[in-house]
């Protein structure tokens, strides 16, 4: 089993050991989206759910959960990140549609695609626990990584969304 980096000689899940792994600049975005009904629309557009600021909260909770990506993901190692930045955008394609996007930094041996990924993920998580009050018919679509770079294996773009 010395080709599966993350199982043990017993074949059993392990965490792999990064210490020999050069530091170097890093950077995920990924992205997800949420669809909502068009009252849940004008309670973000026009501020009046009565839980507060949708996307300021959704904001704060997807830097949280980057910053806690390893609590959540078995093998995924703890490390500093330099940043972090969460957009929110509504589709010009469909009106009810909430784009998420995260980019995640870090000068580190590993890379912060996990940490994007949750990040773009609870924060569409929040959106829906901040407006299910209104409405429970909301669509968590495709969370997806865009972009990588840094690391051995190079950088990655997607080619189509």
């Amino acid at each position: 089993m010395s080709e599966l980096t993350h199982f043990n000689e017993q074949g059993r899940a392990k965490m792999v050991d990064i210490s020999d792994k050069n530091e170097t600049t890093r950077a995920a975005i990924a992205a997800s989206s949420i669809t909502v009904n068009e009252s849940i629309k004008s309670q973000i557009t026009e501020g009046t759910n009565k839980k507060g600021d949708v996307f300021a909260v959704a904001q704060v909770a997807g830097i949280m959960a980057a910053k806690n990506t390893s609590s959540l993901i078995p093998m995924c190692h703890p490390i500093f990140l330099s940043g972090i930045n969460i957009t929110f955008e509504w589709s010009v394609k469909e009106a009810y549609v909430i784009n998420i996007r995260s980019e995640v930094k870090t000068v580190g041996s590993t890379g912060v695609e996990m940490e994007a990924l949750v990040a773009a993920s609870v924060a569409a998580l929040t959106i829906y626990d901040m407006c299910k009050a209104s409405g429970k018919d909301m669509i968590i679509g495709s969370t997806m990584l865009l972009s990588k770079t840094g690391g051995k294996n190079g950088d990655y773009q997607r080619e189509t969304i």
